[in-house]
């Protein structure tokens, strides 16, 4: 059976035993989509071999991906609480110099009034605030993604959409804590998207794509 794979370059493509993404180089379009993991499978009396060692292989790859998501949940739930701090904070000293600028203009519209403006500080505390907000987006559109896979599903309360139960999966445990903080900012985010505002909804997001039906 040939394939439409390019040659002599190295690519990873779907093994056509164990269906997995795997390295290939090819040089004919002749040769067999079988990954060296698999080559042993060939064969019709090998087929109760192949499922166990399918089976091993598939449980091994899965373990790693919620070892790599909750490392990263994990990781991204350090960083919003850095970023959260951090955002008050700014946002205070932006308070404090707009009531400073607020109280100067009801005396005057020039000299103090227009060089607190220009102040520096000010400029800087308005810059770090919008970076840090811009952070703080980052991070939920991330776990809104990680929220898609990993989430109470259809089969019952207590049931993961990846298909361990809640108490087992570890993902779904790790963002548990932010996830009520994720859905409020969505929930700003859409209203802002609604009204015609800048959002920080990513472009996959369902109202995002039905908005520009």
């Amino acid at each position: 059976m040939t394939h439409d794979n390019p040659l002599h370059v190295d690519i990873l493509t779907q093994c056509w035993c164990c269906q997995a993404l795997q390295p290939f180089k090819f040089t004919s379009p002749t040769d067999q989509v079988v990954c060296s993991f698999c080559v042993r499978h060939l064969g019709p009396d090998r087929a109760q071999t192949r499922d166990k060692d399918h089976i091993k292989m598939w449980v091994e790859i899965l373990l790693g991906e919620r070892e790599a998501n909750r490392g990263a949940v994990e990781k991204l739930t350090a960083t919003l609480a850095d970023n959260d701090k951090a955002l008050t904070e700014y946002r205070v000293q932006v308070d404090d110099l707009t009531s400073i600028v607020a109280g100067e203009f009801g005396r005057t519209t020039s000299g103090p009034v227009r060089s607190l403006l220009e102040n520096d500080i000010v400029k800087r505390a308005e810059k770090k605030s919008a970076l840090e907000q811009r952070r703080n987006d980052r991070s939920m559109v991330a776990i809104w993604r990680v929220n898609l896979l990993h989430r109470e599903g259809d089969g019952g309360a207590l049931t993961c959409i990846c298909g361990v139960s809640l108490a087992r999966c570890e993902v779904w445990k790790a963002i548990e804590p932010v996830r009520q903080p994720m859905f409020d900012w969505e929930t700003k985010n859409i209203a802002l998207l609604r009204q015609g505002q800048r959002h920080a909804l990513p472009d996959d997001h369902p109202e995002v794509v039905a908005a520009r039906k």
